[in-house]
């Protein structure tokens, strides 16, 4: 793997411009590649010049291996909560299956829910145990049997047939349900002969070798964790999830979730921290310009300009397709001293004209034509320091 497939697909990758690092991991018979690109790089273009360098070393590859598959890291597709399960009438396996069959699909159906991925618990697999001496007295392989095996769980198109002079379409059902079906299973053995599964193998319904584990305070459980679709609130996924859950409990009342991991009460709490802090910003801004002036006008003029400026921000920023989070809330305070700033930049200036003997239409104008340009210039400025840069 290393260097028939690792060496051939980075020497291919080295070569796109951009690439800052490659990081490379072989493992049971896997290799991933991770290519970091700097931060000017468009992410849709180093995607396209990646899958094209390796498409165009996939004739070099081994014939057996998989098509290699190129995509984007998406970090908005983490869990955002984590639960386990517990109930007092069932085992692991049983905790299992529930997650599997009840849990997944009750929470995929929530809206913003993007996937839900168990940890832990155990896997369903059922064991075929062939009889070496049985195969060789009637002249079969294990190949034989599996071809044969590999049709039964299968389901397909049937064609078309005339039921009382309309068209039916039909379906081809080759599944079994339980391991005493896979049992019953006639093998052809050549010559016209038959024989049943059972006769040549032992069929145990058992759970597969566990590959991960999850723990609670050091005890091991059964968990899943839930992430949200791209562009979904993480509060909104959240609420829907608990609620779920809820239904859940009062369905189900033996079964208890507990919560292990929550990113959507951060989320909350900061919302409402930056919130406190816009509104704490802006009482003393006010409260400073009234301390400092010891104007009555100037300081009515500071405080109608917070809400008459932060109101069309939040209409603007729904308008453009901006959501309210950590980083708008946080600009949003910034801005609020900016805001004070010019506010009182610009009453000042009035006043200086009026003191001249100018009406105050005629002072009002003169002011921002004289300093306007100047404050509109070093908000943008102060603007462009301290956004950040694209991704």
């Amino acid at each position: 793997m290393e260097t028939e497939v690792a060496r051939k697909i980075e020497n291919a990758v080295v070569s796109v411009s951009g690439l800052k690092n490659l990081y490379t991991k072989i493992q049971d018979g896997n290799v991933l590649i991770t290519c970091e690109f700097r931060i000017e790089k468009s992410v849709q273009e180093a995607l396209d010049e990646v899958r094209s360098a390796v498409n165009g070393v996939r004739g070099d590859l081994p014939p057996d291996l998989l098509d290699p598959m190129v995509r984007k890291l998406e970090f908005t597709g983490g869990p955002v909560l984590a639960f386990t399960i517990a109930a007092t009438e069932w085992d692991n396996e049983g905790l299992s299956w529930f997650v599997d069959q009840t849990v997944t699909r009750r929470l995929l159906a929530v809206k913003g829910v993007g996937a839900v991925t168990r940890v832990g618990g155990a896997n369903r697999q059922v064991e075929i145990a062939l009889d070496p001496l049985r195969l060789q007295a009637l002249h079969l392989t294990v190949a034989d049997v599996s071809r044969q095996l590999r049709q039964v769980q299968g389901e397909s198109s049937g064609g078309r047939t005339d039921l009382g002079g309309f068209e039916q379409s039909m379906r081809t059902l080759a599944t079994v349900s339980s391991a005493a079906e896979l049992a019953d299973i006639e093998l052809a053995v050549g010559n016209g002969r038959r024989i049943r599964l059972r006769d040549i193998a032992t069929i145990n319904d058992t759970v597969a070798e566990q590959r991960s584990s999850a723990f609670l305070n050091g005890k091991p459980v059964v968990g899943f964790e839930v992430a949200r679709s791209r562009g979904t609130s993480e509060v909104e996924v959240g609420e829907a999830v608990f609620k779920a859950l809820d239904e859940l409990r009062q369905a189900h009342p033996g079964i208890s979730f507990t919560t292990a991991f929550d990113f959507v009460t951060p989320v909350k709490e900061e919302y409402h921290a930056s919130l406190v802090l816009l509104y704490e910003g802006a009482i003393l801004a006010v409260l400073v310009v009234w301390l400092f002036l010891r104007d009555v006008r100037a300081t009515f003029v500071s405080a109608v300009a917070l809400p008459l400026s932060v109101i069309p921000a939040f209409i603007a920023m729904d308008y453009l397709g901006f959501s309210i989070n950590v980083i708008t809330l946080l600009a949003l305070s910034l801005v609020v001293g900016i805001l004070v700033d010019d506010a009182i930049v610009e009453v000042e200036n009035i006043e200086r004209h009026l003191y001249m003997g100018k009406t105050p239409f005629q002072a009002a104008m003169e002011a921002a034509d004289e300093i306007g340009l100047a404050v509109i210039a070093t908000t943008f400025t102060w603007w462009l320091c301290s956004c950040p840069p694209p991704l």
